[in-house]
């Protein structure tokens, strides 16, 4: 047998492994311009420095009066925690209705990565969001809300999933399900077994594939029991809340009163 036609499949396949390998790191170089970029412009909150697997990243606490509840808040894919559409307005705006607030910066991979990309890293959100629950805890608080949008509803779930939700008080979950054209969701999200109330919100306008799932995601947040959970459509709102920054925040602010 010739050497060549073994020694060939075995390049490609250590190729891919060591593509598999690079690809499961995040983009550390990108999420530190996107930290330089936004801390010091940062206009209401403080920008706290966090450690989590031996590397610093960053977050924006803002208090509220209220010392009581705070709300963890995780951006959607490629994005940051201060930004624009969706994350402003609610780690700004619930503070006025007195929700202490932490948004964190989730791991990145470069602009054109799609869900599957993403995958691999979820597990790097893991130490993070850990890290904002014991900063939280540092400083009180005593009741825990994990937000997620888009992509971070997907890093919010595999944690969950492997850890499972004993640390939290309640989830919310902003366009749940969303991932990219001829991409399924990698696995289905625990929302049957969660211990905690859930408000899944989403827009009128929303990609079709969080608008199909719908129907699943209140069936098995139904199954899980909890007599304070809801799903809500915003109507006029699409998967970013583009412009509906009020309505976004007046939505979670009146389910989080509920929980009171």
């Amino acid at each position: 047998m010739n050497v060549s036609t073994i020694i060939k499949p075995c390049v490609l396949v250590l190729l891919l492994c060591v593509g598999q390998a690079a690809a499961s790191e995040p983009d550390f170089e990108r999420e530190t311009r996107l930290s330089d970029e936004i801390v010091d412009v940062i206009l209401d909150g403080d920008p706290v420095w966090l450690e989590a697997g031996g590397r610093e990243f960053l977050g924006i606490y803002t208090e509220a009066e209220d010392y009581n509840v705070a709300v963890i808040i995780l951006h959607g894919r490629g994005f940051h925690p201060d930004w624009a559409d969706t994350i402003n307005p609610l780690r700004v705006d619930l503070v006025e209705r007195g929700y202490s607030t932490l948004s964190l910066q989730m791991p990145v991979l470069e602009k054109d990565a799609k869900y599957y990309d993403y995958v691999p890293i979820f597990h790097h959100a893991h130490p993070r969001i850990e890290a904002g629950i014991q900063y939280l805890r540092d400083n009180g608080f005593q009741k825990i809300v994990l937000l997620a949008h888009s992509c971070g509803v997907h890093m919010a779930m595999d944690w969950i999933r492997t850890k499972n939700d004993r640390s939290i008080d309640a989830f919310i979950g902003l366009g749940m399900g969303a991932t990219d054209y001829k991409q399924p969701m990698h696995q289905p999200f625990p929302l049957d077994w969660m211990h905690v109330p859930i408000l899944d919100l989403y827009g009128a306008d929303e990609y079709p594939a969080v608008i199909r799932l719908a129907p699943e995601r209140k069936a098995m947040i139904d199954k899980a029991g909890h007599a304070n959970s809801q799903q809500v459509v915003l109507p006029g709102a699409n998967h970013y809340f583009t412009d509906q920054g009020d309505a976004l925040v007046g939505a979670v602010a009146d389910w989080l009163d509920q929980l009171k």
